[in-house]
Protein backbone atom coordinates (compact mmCIF):
# COMPACT_ATOMS: atom_id res chain seq x y z
CA UNK A 1 0.00 0.00 0.00
CA UNK A 2 1.33 3.58 -1.19
CA UNK A 3 2.37 5.94 2.01
CA UNK A 4 -0.14 8.94 1.92
CA UNK A 5 0.33 11.88 0.63
CA UNK A 6 -0.53 15.20 2.49
CA UNK A 7 -4.44 15.04 2.52
CA UNK A 8 -5.27 11.80 2.66
CA UNK A 9 -5.03 11.76 5.97
CA UNK A 10 -7.76 12.60 8.56
CA UNK A 11 -6.99 14.24 11.86
CA UNK A 12 -7.46 11.00 14.03
CA UNK A 13 -4.89 9.51 11.69
CA UNK A 14 -2.38 12.69 11.95
CA UNK A 15 -2.47 12.30 15.65
CA UNK A 16 -1.71 8.64 15.16
CA UNK A 17 1.70 9.76 12.70
CA UNK A 18 2.70 12.49 15.06
CA UNK A 19 2.35 10.06 18.11
CA UNK A 20 4.44 11.45 20.68
CA UNK A 21 4.13 15.06 19.66
CA UNK A 22 2.71 17.21 22.04
CA UNK A 23 -1.11 17.89 20.94
CA UNK A 24 -1.04 21.11 20.07
CA UNK A 25 1.67 20.25 17.08
CA UNK A 26 -0.97 17.82 15.95
CA UNK A 27 -3.48 21.23 15.89
CA UNK A 28 -0.57 23.16 14.39
CA UNK A 29 -0.31 20.60 11.48
CA UNK A 30 -3.47 20.77 10.65
CA UNK A 31 -3.99 24.49 10.53
CA UNK A 32 -1.51 24.53 8.72
CA UNK A 33 -3.56 22.12 6.06
CA UNK A 34 -6.88 22.83 6.41
CA UNK A 35 -6.84 26.72 7.52
CA UNK A 36 -3.36 28.14 5.84
CA UNK A 37 -3.64 25.68 2.55
CA UNK A 38 0.59 26.39 2.38
CA UNK A 39 3.30 23.99 2.44
CA UNK A 40 5.70 22.25 5.31
CA UNK A 41 8.43 25.11 4.76
CA UNK A 42 5.73 27.66 6.02
CA UNK A 43 4.85 26.58 9.00
CA UNK A 44 6.91 28.75 10.66
CA UNK A 45 5.35 27.95 14.24
CA UNK A 46 7.02 24.44 14.04
CA UNK A 47 10.71 23.61 14.47
CA UNK A 48 12.64 23.55 11.47
CA UNK A 49 13.20 19.86 11.89
CA UNK A 50 9.39 19.08 11.90
CA UNK A 51 9.01 21.21 9.08
CA UNK A 52 11.44 19.00 7.12
CA UNK A 53 9.84 15.46 8.53
CA UNK A 54 6.37 16.27 7.25
CA UNK A 55 7.90 17.45 4.21
CA UNK A 56 8.97 14.01 3.42
CA UNK A 57 6.84 12.07 5.28
CA UNK A 58 3.68 13.73 3.95
CA UNK A 59 4.17 14.75 0.70
CA UNK A 60 2.18 16.38 -2.09
CA UNK A 61 0.55 14.22 -4.31
CA UNK A 62 0.10 17.00 -6.75
CA UNK A 63 2.96 17.60 -9.15
CA UNK A 64 2.46 20.86 -11.49
CA UNK A 65 2.85 20.01 -15.37
CA UNK A 66 1.54 23.48 -16.56
CA UNK A 67 -0.24 26.56 -15.58
CA UNK A 68 -2.35 28.20 -17.78
CA UNK A 69 -4.04 31.52 -17.48
CA UNK A 70 -6.98 33.02 -19.46
CA UNK A 71 -9.99 35.92 -19.00
CA UNK A 72 -8.10 38.22 -17.82
CA UNK A 73 -6.17 35.93 -15.30
CA UNK A 74 -9.89 34.92 -14.14
CA UNK A 75 -9.84 31.48 -15.05
CA UNK A 76 -6.36 29.41 -14.54
CA UNK A 77 -5.70 25.37 -15.60
CA UNK A 78 -4.06 23.17 -13.67
CA UNK A 79 -2.42 20.09 -15.29
CA UNK A 80 -1.13 17.96 -12.12
CA UNK A 81 1.10 14.51 -12.54
CA UNK A 82 0.65 11.94 -9.68
CA UNK A 83 2.35 9.04 -8.55
CA UNK A 84 2.82 6.73 -11.30
CA UNK A 85 3.02 9.05 -14.22
CA UNK A 86 -1.28 9.64 -14.54
CA UNK A 87 -2.30 13.24 -15.01
CA UNK A 88 -5.48 15.01 -14.05
CA UNK A 89 -6.70 18.55 -13.96
CA UNK A 90 -8.04 21.46 -12.21
CA UNK A 91 -9.99 24.55 -13.03
CA UNK A 92 -9.89 27.83 -10.72
CA UNK A 93 -12.59 30.12 -11.83
CA UNK A 94 -12.95 33.78 -10.35
CA UNK A 95 -15.64 35.90 -10.05
CA UNK A 96 -15.96 39.50 -8.41
CA UNK A 97 -16.38 37.85 -5.38
CA UNK A 98 -15.81 34.69 -5.16
CA UNK A 99 -14.23 31.71 -6.84
CA UNK A 100 -14.83 28.17 -7.69
CA UNK A 101 -12.77 25.01 -7.99
CA UNK A 102 -13.42 22.34 -10.95
CA UNK A 103 -11.72 18.71 -9.50
CA UNK A 104 -11.22 15.36 -11.17
CA UNK A 105 -11.99 12.97 -9.67
CA UNK A 106 -10.42 9.98 -11.85
CA UNK A 107 -7.17 10.12 -14.17
CA UNK A 108 -9.14 9.05 -17.22
CA UNK A 109 -12.42 7.79 -17.38
CA UNK A 110 -13.63 4.48 -18.54
CA UNK A 111 -17.72 5.68 -19.63
CA UNK A 112 -16.87 6.24 -23.03
CA UNK A 113 -18.82 9.29 -24.12
CA UNK A 114 -17.56 9.67 -28.08
CA UNK A 115 -17.45 13.50 -27.44
CA UNK A 116 -15.08 13.63 -24.39
CA UNK A 117 -11.73 13.69 -24.95
CA UNK A 118 -11.58 11.95 -21.06
CA UNK A 119 -13.65 9.29 -22.40
CA UNK A 120 -11.83 8.79 -25.83
CA UNK A 121 -8.52 8.30 -23.82
CA UNK A 122 -9.44 4.98 -21.63
CA UNK A 123 -9.49 5.11 -17.93
CA UNK A 124 -6.15 4.81 -15.69
CA UNK A 125 -7.32 4.59 -12.17
CA UNK A 126 -9.04 6.19 -9.55
CA UNK A 127 -8.12 8.98 -7.33
CA UNK A 128 -7.66 8.42 -3.88
CA UNK A 129 -9.29 11.31 -1.12
CA UNK A 130 -6.10 12.86 -0.72
CA UNK A 131 -5.43 13.29 -4.53
CA UNK A 132 -9.06 14.76 -4.72
CA UNK A 133 -8.48 17.12 -1.62
CA UNK A 134 -5.81 18.61 -2.30
CA UNK A 135 -6.94 19.77 -5.82
CA UNK A 136 -9.47 21.92 -3.41
CA UNK A 137 -6.26 23.07 -1.73
CA UNK A 138 -4.79 24.23 -4.42
CA UNK A 139 -7.27 26.28 -5.44
CA UNK A 140 -7.87 27.80 -2.50
CA UNK A 141 -4.48 29.19 -2.55
CA UNK A 142 -4.25 30.41 -5.63
CA UNK A 143 -7.89 32.16 -4.52
CA UNK A 144 -6.64 33.77 -1.64
CA UNK A 145 -3.80 35.39 -3.96
CA UNK A 146 -6.22 37.20 -6.08
CA UNK A 147 -8.44 37.98 -2.83
CA UNK A 148 -11.37 35.58 -3.78
CA UNK A 149 -12.20 32.99 -1.56
CA UNK A 150 -13.62 29.76 -2.88
CA UNK A 151 -17.42 29.41 -2.37
CA UNK A 152 -18.02 26.41 -4.73
CA UNK A 153 -16.69 22.80 -5.62
CA UNK A 154 -18.18 21.02 -8.75
CA UNK A 155 -16.99 17.49 -9.48
CA UNK A 156 -16.34 18.09 -13.30
CA UNK A 157 -13.21 17.30 -14.17
CA UNK A 158 -11.92 14.06 -15.42
CA UNK A 159 -13.49 11.06 -14.56
CA UNK A 160 -16.85 9.26 -13.35
CA UNK A 161 -17.31 10.45 -9.57
CA UNK A 162 -19.70 7.93 -9.11
CA UNK A 163 -18.11 5.10 -10.11
CA UNK A 164 -14.94 6.54 -7.42
CA UNK A 165 -18.10 7.14 -5.01
CA UNK A 166 -16.16 5.97 -1.79
CA UNK A 167 -13.32 8.07 -2.19
CA UNK A 168 -15.53 11.21 -3.76
CA UNK A 169 -17.52 11.06 -0.71
CA UNK A 170 -14.88 11.00 1.59
CA UNK A 171 -13.49 14.13 0.06
CA UNK A 172 -16.90 15.79 -0.06
CA UNK A 173 -16.87 15.43 4.16
CA UNK A 174 -13.64 16.66 3.86
CA UNK A 175 -14.15 19.59 2.02
CA UNK A 176 -17.33 20.06 3.76
CA UNK A 177 -16.10 19.12 7.73
CA UNK A 178 -12.73 20.08 7.71
CA UNK A 179 -12.49 23.00 4.94
CA UNK A 180 -15.89 24.45 5.90
CA UNK A 181 -17.68 24.56 2.42
CA UNK A 182 -21.15 23.81 2.70
CA UNK A 183 -22.48 20.69 1.30
CA UNK A 184 -25.25 23.17 -1.19
CA UNK A 185 -21.89 24.65 -2.89
CA UNK A 186 -20.52 21.23 -3.96
CA UNK A 187 -21.94 19.94 -6.50
CA UNK A 188 -21.27 16.10 -7.49
CA UNK A 189 -21.55 15.39 -11.75
CA UNK A 190 -22.79 11.90 -13.28
CA UNK A 191 -23.66 10.32 -16.73
CA UNK A 192 -26.35 8.73 -14.60
CA UNK A 193 -24.60 5.74 -12.78
CA UNK A 194 -27.66 4.89 -10.51
CA UNK A 195 -26.00 2.26 -7.97
CA UNK A 196 -24.19 5.97 -6.91
CA UNK A 197 -26.81 8.07 -7.26
CA UNK A 198 -29.03 5.73 -4.49
CA UNK A 199 -25.76 6.12 -2.63
CA UNK A 200 -25.41 9.21 -2.40
CA UNK A 201 -29.46 9.68 -1.65
CA UNK A 202 -28.47 7.74 1.64
CA UNK A 203 -25.59 9.57 2.50
CA UNK A 204 -26.04 12.31 4.96
CA UNK A 205 -25.23 15.61 3.21
CA UNK A 206 -27.50 17.22 0.93
CA UNK A 207 -24.73 17.80 -2.28
CA UNK A 208 -26.10 19.02 -5.65
CA UNK A 209 -26.65 16.26 -8.24
CA UNK A 210 -25.66 17.02 -12.04
CA UNK A 211 -26.67 14.68 -14.57
CA UNK A 212 -24.72 14.90 -17.79
CA UNK A 213 -27.74 13.89 -20.14
CA UNK A 214 -27.22 15.13 -23.46
CA UNK A 215 -30.04 13.00 -25.27
CA UNK A 216 -33.44 12.38 -24.07
CA UNK A 217 -34.69 9.52 -25.73
CA UNK A 218 -32.90 5.65 -25.23
CA UNK A 219 -31.57 5.42 -28.37
CA UNK A 220 -29.67 8.61 -28.97
CA UNK A 221 -28.48 8.38 -25.25
CA UNK A 222 -27.42 4.54 -26.17
CA UNK A 223 -24.75 6.28 -28.79
CA UNK A 224 -24.03 9.48 -26.95
CA UNK A 225 -23.27 7.84 -23.09
CA UNK A 226 -22.75 4.10 -23.42
CA UNK A 227 -23.68 3.30 -19.74
CA UNK A 228 -27.22 4.34 -20.62
CA UNK A 229 -27.54 1.05 -21.73
CA UNK A 230 -26.93 -0.45 -18.73
CA UNK A 231 -29.10 2.70 -16.77
CA UNK A 232 -31.55 3.44 -19.25
CA UNK A 233 -33.60 6.78 -18.86
CA UNK A 234 -36.78 6.01 -17.27
CA UNK A 235 -34.80 4.14 -14.38
CA UNK A 236 -32.65 6.84 -13.85
CA UNK A 237 -35.44 9.65 -13.71
CA UNK A 238 -36.85 7.63 -10.74
CA UNK A 239 -33.49 7.64 -9.41
CA UNK A 240 -33.55 11.60 -9.70
CA UNK A 241 -37.21 11.60 -8.22
CA UNK A 242 -35.75 9.89 -5.21
CA UNK A 243 -33.19 11.75 -4.79
CA UNK A 244 -35.02 15.34 -4.89
CA UNK A 245 -37.68 13.81 -2.79
CA UNK A 246 -34.77 13.13 0.30
CA UNK A 247 -32.71 16.02 -0.47
CA UNK A 248 -34.95 18.56 -1.81
CA UNK A 249 -31.97 20.42 -3.99
CA UNK A 250 -32.32 20.79 -7.53
CA UNK A 251 -31.04 18.85 -9.96
CA UNK A 252 -29.58 19.80 -13.02
CA UNK A 253 -29.33 18.12 -16.33
CA UNK A 254 -26.51 18.78 -18.17
CA UNK A 255 -26.67 19.12 -22.05
CA UNK A 256 -24.09 19.61 -24.59
CA UNK A 257 -24.96 20.93 -27.95
CA UNK A 258 -23.84 19.14 -30.72
CA UNK A 259 -25.56 20.43 -33.91
CA UNK A 260 -27.81 18.00 -36.07
CA UNK A 261 -27.29 15.31 -33.24
CA UNK A 262 -29.08 16.95 -30.05
CA UNK A 263 -30.06 20.04 -30.93
CA UNK A 264 -33.00 19.55 -33.19
CA UNK A 265 -36.32 20.98 -32.31
CA UNK A 266 -37.58 17.17 -31.23
CA UNK A 267 -34.79 17.11 -29.04
CA UNK A 268 -35.89 20.35 -27.01
CA UNK A 269 -39.42 19.04 -27.17
CA UNK A 270 -38.25 15.91 -25.41
CA UNK A 271 -35.39 17.13 -23.42
CA UNK A 272 -38.43 19.39 -21.66
CA UNK A 273 -40.65 17.06 -21.03
CA UNK A 274 -38.26 15.19 -19.63
CA UNK A 275 -37.63 17.66 -17.03
CA UNK A 276 -40.85 18.21 -16.51
CA UNK A 277 -40.99 14.25 -15.16
CA UNK A 278 -38.89 15.36 -12.49
CA UNK A 279 -40.38 18.72 -11.24
CA UNK A 280 -40.43 20.85 -9.22
CA UNK A 281 -36.53 21.27 -8.99
CA UNK A 282 -34.71 20.57 -12.57
CA UNK A 283 -32.51 23.20 -14.49
CA UNK A 284 -31.29 22.38 -17.75
CA UNK A 285 -27.27 23.50 -18.09
CA UNK A 286 -26.48 24.05 -22.03
CA UNK A 287 -22.93 23.61 -22.89
CA UNK A 288 -21.69 25.11 -26.21
CA UNK A 289 -19.75 22.60 -27.10
CA UNK A 290 -16.03 22.55 -29.14
CA UNK A 291 -15.11 19.79 -31.71
CA UNK A 292 -12.98 17.14 -30.07
CA UNK A 293 -10.86 14.97 -32.50
CA UNK A 294 -12.24 11.08 -33.56
CA UNK A 295 -15.66 12.41 -32.94
CA UNK A 296 -17.11 13.54 -36.32
CA UNK A 297 -19.55 16.14 -35.20
CA UNK A 298 -18.97 19.49 -34.05
CA UNK A 299 -21.15 21.62 -31.25
CA UNK A 300 -23.58 24.07 -31.90
CA UNK A 301 -23.86 27.35 -33.24
CA UNK A 302 -23.97 30.06 -31.06
CA UNK A 303 -27.30 31.92 -32.74
CA UNK A 304 -28.57 28.16 -32.15
CA UNK A 305 -27.72 27.52 -28.76
CA UNK A 306 -29.69 30.15 -27.72
CA UNK A 307 -32.75 29.30 -30.11
CA UNK A 308 -32.52 25.84 -28.16
CA UNK A 309 -32.72 27.22 -24.68
CA UNK A 310 -35.21 29.92 -26.18
CA UNK A 311 -37.79 26.08 -27.35
CA UNK A 312 -36.67 24.72 -23.58
CA UNK A 313 -38.84 27.71 -22.37
CA UNK A 314 -41.47 27.58 -24.23
CA UNK A 315 -42.35 24.22 -23.54
CA UNK A 316 -42.03 25.45 -19.89
CA UNK A 317 -38.50 23.88 -19.14
CA UNK A 318 -36.28 25.77 -16.97
CA UNK A 319 -32.76 26.50 -19.34
CA UNK A 320 -29.82 28.45 -19.32
CA UNK A 321 -26.52 28.56 -21.20
CA UNK A 322 -23.04 28.17 -19.69
CA UNK A 323 -20.91 31.16 -20.29
CA UNK A 324 -17.56 30.43 -22.12
CA UNK A 325 -14.98 30.82 -19.55
CA UNK A 326 -11.20 29.46 -20.30
CA UNK A 327 -11.14 29.07 -24.25
CA UNK A 328 -7.69 29.93 -24.86
CA UNK A 329 -6.53 27.76 -22.28
CA UNK A 330 -8.45 24.48 -23.51
CA UNK A 331 -10.04 24.60 -19.61
CA UNK A 332 -12.47 21.67 -19.55
CA UNK A 333 -12.99 17.86 -18.31
CA UNK A 334 -10.39 15.80 -20.41
CA UNK A 335 -9.77 18.30 -23.24
CA UNK A 336 -6.83 20.16 -21.15
CA UNK A 337 -4.38 17.33 -20.93
CA UNK A 338 -5.49 16.65 -24.94
CA UNK A 339 -5.00 20.45 -26.25
CA UNK A 340 -8.30 21.27 -27.33
CA UNK A 341 -10.37 24.32 -27.34
CA UNK A 342 -13.11 24.15 -25.18
CA UNK A 343 -15.67 26.21 -22.95
CA UNK A 344 -16.02 25.65 -18.99
CA UNK A 345 -18.23 28.19 -16.60
CA UNK A 346 -20.29 27.59 -13.83
CA UNK A 347 -22.32 31.39 -14.86
CA UNK A 348 -25.20 30.61 -16.68
CA UNK A 349 -27.41 33.12 -18.53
Amino acid sequence: MAAPTRYDVDRDELATLLDGTPRYRVDQVWSGLYEQFTEPDDWTNLPKAMRAELAERLPSALHLVTESVSDDGQTVKFLWELDGGSRVETVLMLYSDRATVCISSQAGCAMACGFCATGQAGFTRHLTVGEIVEQVAMGIRRARASDRRVSNVVFMGMGEPLANEGAVWSAVERLHGDIGLSARHITVSTVGIIPGIRKLTDRPLPVNLAISMHAANDTLRDELVPINKRYPIDDLMQACRDYLAVKHRRISFEWAMISGVNDRDSDAAELAELSLRVRPRVHVNLIPLNPTPGFPTVGSSPKRVYEFRDLLRAHGAVATVRQNRGTEIDAACGQLAAGQPVTLSTERR
